[in-house]
């Protein structure tokens, strides 16, 4: 775009972080708004992907993520049988010829990119939560629950998560469902790092997965860390904690018995935590799915959070912020950027919605059917190159369908 505009953008996070960092260094005027008064780094490990980190890279952050982070090579997933254990899936990265996934505390990637928007030109308003968003003009203001104001803009980005219910006066509403299954999970010191190079995940039936991720090192926890995570339906929470830590231990330790040491840094069923996955998709139109209406548009989780099954939420997000950046940039009308944007997110955020939507029931649900289904085509999928390579690129980030070649890497990511 040949002149500055003024954006407000809502939500600190990974992909309001990431965009403002863009849009500043291009020369715009970007507030940013976040709801929480003194926000810090929070949450369990994520996957950094080949797509997240090319992001990265290209705002020069990608340095001191790589310091925090654990690399991982494969994603393995196996379940028990009579014989022992069985392999479901056994992705290596080095099916793509280069990169990896890196094991990374969420804390650590809002910390990098926290620090990088208070040393850049970003206006950051803290303690802001947005409530709506309103016309002034061809402009909008943005206005929180007490009723102060902030802007006008020429465009405001929503991307404030999953759980965002900001009114707009240009979209049609977004629909939101909720999964039924979860994940409790927690973060425990790894110092020497028994779990290394994979996300190990062990299945029985779909009603139990375990999940261990190597997380690098977290924000103040001065050495190595492991997440764990264990699947359970949001209705049955109340009762995982209530049979107590012993309990969990024992069920845990029968699936894997390396975990002792993880298991002796859990203090109380309290402390662990569990989150609930939404599902979020803006309505259809004949000219297809729009995430933009007006001057006011939506990324990451606020526009399309899925379960986190493909682990794709944060390096989504990541290229949403990338992609809205390089249309700004690359059209001289704003109204002609938006559209941009929107079809260029089409084809891979269409991808992983529904490759997430059909695969979860497969690996969280009470479903016999669905679980034997899964433990036997998934290594015959494996069995064949084509598909196995699919498998990987879905992985990687990459995947925009069967039919389109992957998201290009490296200066080329704009979608």
């Amino acid at each position: 775009m040949s002149r500055p505009i003024d954006v407000g953008i809502v939500g600190a996070g990974t992909a309001g972080a990431a965009l403002a960092l863009f849009l500043s260094r291009a020369g715009h005027r970007v507030t940013l708004y976040e709801a929480v008064a003194e926000p810090g780094p929070v949450g369990a490990g994520i996957v950094l992907q080949p797509s997240g980190q090319a992001v990265l890279a290209r705002l020069d952050l990608l340095g001191p993520i790589l310091e925090h982070g654990a690399r991982i090579d494969r994603l393995r997933c196996v379940r028990p049988s009579a014989s022992g254990l069985r392999t479901v899936v056994d992705l290596d990265y080095a099916m793509l010829g280069a990169g990896f996934g890196l094991g990374l505390h969420r804390g650590a990637l809002f910390s990098v990119l926290h620090e990088a928007v208070r040393a850049s030109a970003v206006t950051l308003r803290c303690g802001m939560e947005i409530a709506r968003v309103e016309a002034a003009g061809a402009q909008r203001v943005v206005i929180t629950r007490t009723g102060e104001r902030g802007g006008p803009h020429d465009l405001v980005v929503i991307c404030d998560g999953a759980g965002s219910d900001i009114e707009t006066v240009d979209e049609a509403p977004r629909h939101v469902a909720r999964y039924r299954w979860g994940a409790a999970w927690f973060v425990a010191p790894d110092p020497e790092q028994v779990f290394r190079g994979e996300l190990y995940q062990v299945v029985d039936r779909a009603a139990v997965m375990l999940g261990l991720l190597p997380t690098g090192s977290a924000p103040g926890s001065g050495g190595p860390v492991v997440s764990v995570y264990w699947s359970v339906r949001e209705d049955r929470v109340e009762a995982l904690r209530a049979a107590g830590l012993d309990a969990f231990r024992r069920t845990v330790l029968g699936y894997e018995p390396r975990a002792g040491f993880v298991l002796d840094a859990l203090p109380s069923m309290d402390a662990l935590l569990f989150t609930r996955y939404r599902d979020v998709t803006v309505p259809w139109r004949l000219s297809g799915r729009r995430w933009h209406g007006g001057r006011t548009v939506r990324i990451g989780d606020a526009a399309h959070a899925m379960s986190p099954q493909l682990g794709q939420g944060a390096n989504l997000a990541l290229v949403d912020a990338a992609v809205l950046a390089a249309a700004i940039a690359e059209r001289s009308d704003l109204d002609a950027a938006l559209g941009e944007y929107s079809r260029r997110r089409r084809a891979q955020l269409g991808y992983y919605q529904l490759a997430t939507r059909w695969l979860t029931p497969f690996f969280q649900s009470d479903s016999r059917l669905l679980a034997g289904l899964r433990d036997v085509l998934l290594p015959l999928g494996m069995a064949i190159p084509y598909v196995r390579r699919q498998m990987v690129t879905s992985m990687a980030g990459v995947h925009r369908g069967l039919l389109r070649s992957p998201l290009p890497l490296g200066p080329a990511l704009t979608g």
